[in-house]
């Protein structure tokens, strides 16, 4: 992750023809950064610009969020994907104040512009094998822990947007509240518990969503081989010690001030394993 900021701005360049000016990502981070959300941004023909916007964007947020750490795939099921008007997911950059609150902490409610929540999880890479690994064990070998995670993006933009607005805004990855990480076992067992877990996103009113691990890409382990590839697209690739949001289990939620949430995953280990966050 070293050279990512770099390399995003050499992918930024030379700019394409619907991509924003350097000048109008500058002022969105601007008014990303105070918390104020914005119209969705005009111009944009196709994910090739989202992704250019993105390129401009992550430094700029960086700047105040922390180094890049690893990635975040969102769109990792159908349904959203046709909400976006695309046919796969998307890749986002995630920053070290992504994964800086431990379970049990507390967050601000307004963190963001749109601030949202919902249950994923992450996975931290240990071979760049990894790269190359299309089977659930190939996976298996080049990751050593898998992390309970809420996310908690920003969507930023008032009223619907599109694909190439979601990849501008980064795919909304801002701050996120991990668990005790999980050692990875290299076995057919652990990767089918993986498929079959179920996965819940609750508060402590009620139960917001839940969904299995089929959710994401038919299985948790799709999402790795699936974004090597992506990152090969763009010229770079997944490095030791990169870590990985899988994707949100079900749709992102709005955040409520003075609430308890809690993403809860039954069937992944002996007994059920879970993450939690206060908001203030």
């Amino acid at each position: 992750m070293r050279r990512l900021i770099l390399a995003a701005t050499l992918l930024a360049g030379p700019a394409l023809a619907e991509c924003p000016s350097q000048a109008t990502m500058e002022t969105f981070a601007q008014g990303l950064l105070a918390g104020r959300a914005q119209p969705a941004i005009t111009g944009m023909t196709s994910l090739a610009d989202g992704l250019c916007a993105q390129n401009r964007l992550v430094p700029l947020l960086a700047a105040h969020l922390g180094r890049p750490v690893g990635y975040k795939v969102g769109l990792t099921n159908p349904t959203a994907q046709q909400r976006f008007g695309t046919s796969h997911p998307v890749t986002g950059i995630i920053y070290e104040s992504t994964l800086r609150t431990a379970s049990g902490g507390e967050v601000p409610a307004n963190f963001g512009a749109v601030p949202t929540v919902e249950a994923d999880l992450l996975v931290r890479v240990s071979s760049e094998a990894i790269n190359d690994a299309r089977g659930h064990m190939a996976v298996l070998r080049s990751i050593d822990q898998l992390i309970p995670f809420i996310e908690m993006p920003d969507l930023a933009l008032s009223g619907g947007f599109d694909g190439p607005n979601l990849l501008a805004i980064n795919v909304g990855a801002r701050m996120g509240v991990v668990g005790t990480p999980i050692p990875v076992v290299v076995s057919e067992e652990f990767a089918a518990r993986l498929g079959t877990m179920s996965v819940t996103l609750g508060s402590d009113l009620r139960e917001i969503a839940r969904a299995p691990g089929t959710a994401l890409l038919g299985h948790p382990l799709n999402v790795l081989p699936w974004l090597a590839q992506d990152l090969a697209s763009r010229g770079t690739r997944l490095r030791v010690g990169d870590i990985v949001s899988l994707g949100g289990f079900s749709p992102a939620a709005p955040v409520e001030a003075g609430r308890t949430y809690t993403v809860r995953y039954e069937g992944l280990a002996a007994e059920p394993v879970a993450v939690s966050v206060r908001t203030r």
